[in-house]
């Protein structure tokens, strides 16, 4: 059984290719993601790629939303440099962004397929972190 799709926000989808267009450069930064918040702002960032390993547009994003306010995000698409489209987050990124927001739908497919789904569709059965934290008290 699958869960439904829910609306694609094609704004989102268009905000993430324009920055992947118009700042993505190189190998340093080939992925740019945008983020609906829950108070309506679409958020932007890129990838900051190192052979150390860096993070992706997704993980640079939560922390460019933080900078501005922005702790509960609805909606993320991540979109690659030179027209490759969107492009689903990667394993890390996909609990990162599950233990941040439990709720957020992520757009994902291609052509006639692009929809958005429940993060957890994308990570059944997953380790949610703060299941496992122990109670301060």
């Amino acid at each position: 059984m699958t869960t439904p799709t829910h609306p694609v926000d094609h704004e989102l989808i268009q905000a993430a290719a324009h920055v992947a267009r118009t700042r993505c450069r190189g190998d340093n930064h080939t992925m740019a993601a945008a983020a609906r918040a829950k108070d309506g702002r679409i958020i932007t960032a890129v990838n900051a790629y190192h052979f150390t390993g860096g993070p992706c547009a997704e993980l640079v994003l939560i922390g460019t939303a933080a900078a501005q306010g922005a702790y509960h995000l609805e909606t993320i698409v991540a979109v690659g440099d030179r027209d490759r489209g969107v492009v689903p987050p990667c394993g890390r990124c996909r609990q990162v962004l599950l233990d941040y927001f439990p709720a957020l739908k992520i757009i994902v497919g291609e052509g006639d397929r692009i929809r958005s789904v429940p993060i957890t569709d994308l990570l059944p059965e997953s380790y949610v972190w703060a299941d496992h934290q122990l109670n301060a008290e």
